[in-house]
């Protein structure tokens, strides 16, 4: 596996843009990305687990029911949130979206960030769908800079690795800084890879992968209310569909791991106030579980990280968080 160029555009068959349309009041921003595969893709989410969330994950789940999609569209700025015509927003969205490109409005992922409770209306969509649209291509960058709100840098990155002997590439975008706490999800990541596999091979993939990715982060222990994680395979790789688990399956798994763990990475190092990223590595653990335990209650600890932000490591403090863990250790060791 090594790291290439691309962002979500280095797999075959992958187009982004991003715009601004008007959502945002600086017009230095933009506020509108769009993701697009040149084929039905097998597709995989996971949500925040907030009661209070977003429109858009709503038309979300429904239009990825039977573990397709084609095209991501996000807008930043307004997160559609507590707003009464929230669901009709999103779904004139993805009809805009087929209007323009004659993508079914039902193969469409719709996501939003931003404020939350603002009045939001259909004409700033309305009004860029068509430069969003025609100006797609390779632009992976363009649709990570419009999906940040608070993000101070755009996160991407991508891969290239081995299936069945095919050459197969996956890469992903992020934006998340502040509300993030390990409780899937706190952040917005979209990944798209050209690797074969089924839906529910790839929803298993991507399951997992959260536990000791996405899970695992925390900046201040907010929970946000529009967050997901969303995989797309259009399989244009041509390798073996991986529709089991096995050794091609291990291998996707490692790559999927290769994205995340990466942007879990620049999410916590641009965490709002942030000026440190802080990484526990436990050792000596009983049990995965375990370890797990202690490390998530030493990375949440305020405590602690205050002393890292003042450049006074009082290990103490460390002790602290894993003596309230509710871990089973040995304190005397």
């Amino acid at each position: 596996m090594k790291q290439i160029q691309g962002g979500v555009c280095a797999a075959q068959g992958f187009k982004a843009n991003g715009i601004h349309c008007g959502i945002r009041k600086n017009k230095a921003k933009k506020d509108l990305a769009l993701i697009t595969s040149d084929c039905l893709a097998a597709t995989a989410g996971v949500y925040t687990k907030n009661l209070v969330y977003g429109a858009p994950i709503n038309v979300t789940k429904a239009n990825i029911a039977d573990g397709y999609a084609q095209a991501i569209i996000c807008n930043s700025g307004n997160a559609n949130t507590c707003n009464a015509n929230g669901i009709e927003i999103a779904q004139e969205t993805c009809a805009l979206l087929e209007a323009h490109t004659g993508i079914k409005k039902t193969d469409v992922v719709v996501a939003s960030t931003g404020v939350i409770g603002q009045q939001m209306t259909i004409e700033p969509f309305a009004n860029g769908m068509a430069e969003l649209t025609s100006g797609l291509g390779d632009k992976s960058e363009d649709a990570a800079l419009a999906i940040m709100t608070t993000d101070t840098v755009k996160k991407e990155i991508a891969f290239e690795f081995t299936l069945g002997g095919k050459v197969c590439k996956i890469g992903g975008i992020a934006k998340g800084s502040g509300m993030i706490h390990p409780n899937m999800a706190t952040m917005l990541v979209f990944v798209t890879t050209d690797a074969a596999i089924s839906p529910s091979m790839l929803q298993k993939a991507l399951s997992n992968d959260i536990k000791d990715t996405f899970n695992m982060v925390s900046v201040d222990g907010d929970t946000s209310t529009n967050d997901m994680v969303i995989v797309l395979a259009n399989g244009l790789a041509q390798n073996p569909v991986i529709e089991s688990e096995g050794e091609d399956f291990d291998e996707f798994c490692k790559a999927l791991y290769a994205v995340n763990s990466y942007l879990c990475r620049m999410i916590a190092k641009d965490g709002e106030g942030a000026t440190k990223l802080i990484t526990c590595n436990v050792f000596g653990a009983s049990d995965k579980a375990t370890a797990k335990t202690v490390a998530k209650s030493v990375i949440c600890s305020s405590l602690l990280k205050a002393a890292m932000f003042g450049a006074d490591a009082n290990w103490g403090r460390v002790l602290c968080a894993i003596g309230y863990s509710g871990a089973e250790l040995d304190v005397t060791k």
